[in-house]
């Protein structure tokens, strides 16, 4: 039996360009997607539609992260900064916008900013489908799709309110193209003082560079202009497992072994939050 075509996926078709032959507008076909010239993406039984062909990216969530990602978030820890994220986009984006999530894991945020726009519709892009299995379902309007980042967008020009950027890698260049032209770009990253507790324990997770800000805003420039920057910083208490699934849904999770995690000497039981947030306008 043919997989039926989500509803939020519907609401985008409109706005989709081909992944092969960049042509705008694909069409719903007996459970899948096509263009005019043919080429056909699966829509998965989990909601998403499998746009990303070729090469796949290695870099996306696996089972075990998105996991540990679910539970953790699961406990509210993240809120803040998910409000925070919301209020951003809702001060500078129409109440019926379009918002693309890259790079949105299993749609945390995007579920965030979709509840303070009511009328709004989401698109969640990711190259790992075990988060998008979460993201197709994380809200009724979020729509969800595997796509690469850094590969040309399968979306027309100038056609999203709001681009989200949440721990995530970035593509200046895409970014500025789908955005209309008083769209706004949204950028969360951490700080040096992000979880330092649990760097100091476990000495293999992955750190902030220092140079990183920098780098950014340098990437940046050419096609974006700051409009506010606001640091989200707090204390959270942590379990034992709350910790655990901290540490295993980062990109650390890659680095840092079980072993390392069991070896007798205590988690921090009380980490700091630290992440800046950044609305950005096109240039």
């Amino acid at each position: 039996m043919p997989v039926l075509l989500p509803p939020a996926l519907e609401r985008f078709l409109d706005l989709l360009r081909c992944p092969t032959c960049r042509t705008r507008g694909l069409y719903a076909d007996h459970g899948a997607l096509r263009c005019g010239a043919g080429h056909t993406f699966d829509i998965a039984r989990h909601g998403y539609a499998g746009l990303l062909t070729g090469t796949r990216a290695t870099s996306g969530d696996d089972a075990a992260m998105v996991q540990a990602r679910n539970r953790f978030l699961a406990t509210g820890r993240y809120a803040s900064i998910r409000r925070t994220v919301a209020r951003l986009v809702a001060d500078s984006s129409p109440a019926r916008g379009t918002v693309v999530d890259v790079g949105c894991g299993t749609g945390y945020y995007l579920a965030g900013v979709l509840d303070q726009l009511p009328e709004a519709r989401g698109l969640g892009l990711d190259t790992s489908v075990r988060a998008l299995r979460s993201a197709a379902r994380a809200h009724e309007r979020a729509a969800a799709a595997t796509w690469d980042v850094f590969r040309p967008f399968p979306l027309a020009d100038g056609v999203a309110d709001v681009v989200l950027d949440v721990f995530a890698p970035r593509n200046p260049v895409e970014f500025h193209r789908v955005l209309r032209p008083a769209g706004r770009l949204i950028v969360v990253r951490p700080t040096g003082r992000h979880l330092a507790e649990l760097h100091g324990r476990v000495p293999a997770m992955v750190t902030v560079d220092p140079a990183k800000e920098q780098r950014l805003h340098r990437a940046l420039d050419p096609y974006f202009e700051v409009v506010v920057t606001e640091r989200v910083e707090y204390s959270i208490a942590l379990g034992g497992l709350e910790a655990l699934n901290l540490v295993g849904m980062t990109p650390s999770a890659r680095h840092v072994s079980r072993a390392e995690l069991d070896d007798g000497s205590p988690l921090p039981d009380r980490v700091t939050v630290s992440v800046l947030a950044t609305a950005y306008k096109p240039r």
